[in-house]
């Protein structure tokens, strides 16, 4: 299934858009026939964390308290903001939706959504604490063993994939090292 256009109208004066290709443009695009505007359309971030507990390997969840995908569990993550780097956007959404103090680490995963127009990234993050305060969008957060994931009750395939990545990982004592994953 494509991505869905976003544009109706023009930002700039209202008038319903045509889509086509501009002059010296090699994709169709959302063009006011008022005031002749061009409008890009951009993939969005979604930035978050897989904060894990150190000292037995446990790795935290939340449990959607929001749609799309209501109480099934994920990574702490949700869209990036404009004057944020990805960084901050990943412990914000880690803050909000876990209540969790977290030692940012290295960027882990990185994967492109084509389908919906989203690229998933997500931080290692050490917890510094096992108590959390979850957010108005979560349920509860709490942490799993590999074997205590609900694998069958995960909310996004970039979640389940940046779990697999991070088990795999430490099974084979290689490190963490940045994975680029294209999600179909």
């Amino acid at each position: 299934m494509p991505f869905q256009s976003r544009f109706k109208h023009c930002p700039a004066c209202g008038t319903a858009v045509d889509y086509r290709i501009p002059a010296d443009d090699n994709r169709e695009r959302a063009v006011c026939p008022a005031c002749d505007a061009i409008h890009y359309q951009n993939p969005l971030n979604v930035v978050g964390t897989l904060p894990v507990w150190e000292e037995d390997g446990r790795v935290l969840l939340c449990r959607r308290a929001i749609e799309p995908r209501h109480g099934l569990w994920t990574l702490p993550a949700g869209f990036m903001e404009l004057g944020e780097t990805t960084l901050e956007g990943a412990l914000r959404e880690t803050q909000e939706e876990a209540g969790a103090d977290v030692a940012m680490g290295e960027l882990y995963t990185l994967m492109n959504v084509v389908r919906v127009g989203q690229v998933h990234l997500f931080y290692l993050a050490r917890l510094r604490s096992t108590v959390f305060d979850p957010g108005p969008e979560s349920l509860e957060a709490r942490l799993f063993a590999e074997d205590e994931i609900p694998w069958d009750d995960l909310a996004f395939k970039t979640t389940r994939e940046t779990l697999r990545c991070f088990f795999d990982d430490r099974r084979q004592g290689r490190g963490f090292p940045l994975h680029a994953i294209d999600i179909p």
